[in-house]
């Protein structure tokens, strides 16, 4: 029922809103691009007494799959490495990404939209990913904490400002963030 007061509802559709409908946001497909597990110090790592320490590095990349038809690709890439009393436990790489049409918006949403908005939705599915390898891999369960996408989106905007209007040869602020 919702679907047919709905325009964006249609995913299915290959051309363009009519003039004056507004802006088109549709996910065509979500996937795994890249997995990858590494446990270098199994087995000695499970006889010894277990002190986790988890660090999560994350980044996101966009790419034009077909401007004319306002297809996208978004990619979520998280990395966790987990050391216990300074060995690295294992090391769990993912590259979550999905298919996105996003027809009608300007280049500042398109920006938030793909900066922030699809991250959010393609996070779930790499925690998810994340918590089964690192189960299937012998160790205790890791919960990544949710993330504010928009905050890191917002300070990311903030940086590149500030890059912006730093005088030349000027140093620039630290790199990107990380969780």
């Amino acid at each position: 029922m919702a679907e047919e007061n709905n325009p964006s509802a249609n995913t299915n559709s290959g051309t363009p809103p009519p003039q004056g409908q507004g802006p088109e946001f549709t996910i065509q497909k979500l996937y795994i691009k890249d997995l990858s597990f590494e446990a270098p110090s199994a087995p000695g790592i499970f006889l010894k007494e277990w002190k986790g320490e988890t660090n999560l590095q994350l980044n996101t990349k966009t790419r034009t799959l077909n401007e004319q038809d306002g297809v996208y690709e978004v990619e979520l890439g998280l990395t966790v490495t987990t050391k216990s009393q300074d060995e690295t436990a294992y090391l769990v790489e993912v590259k979550q990404a999905g298919v996105f049409v996003a027809r009608g918006f300007s280049p500042e949403q398109k920006g938030h939209l793909f900066g922030a908005y699809c991250p959010n939705i393609l996070f779930p599915f790499a925690r998810e990913v994340v918590a089964d390898m690192v189960l299937k891999g012998g160790f205790p369960q890791v919960l990544l904490q949710p993330i504010n996408f928009d905050a890191l989106y917002a300070q990311h905007q903030q940086e590149q400002q500030a890059q912006q209007n730093a005088p030349a040869g000027a140093p620039s602020p630290a790199g990107p963030a990380s969780a």
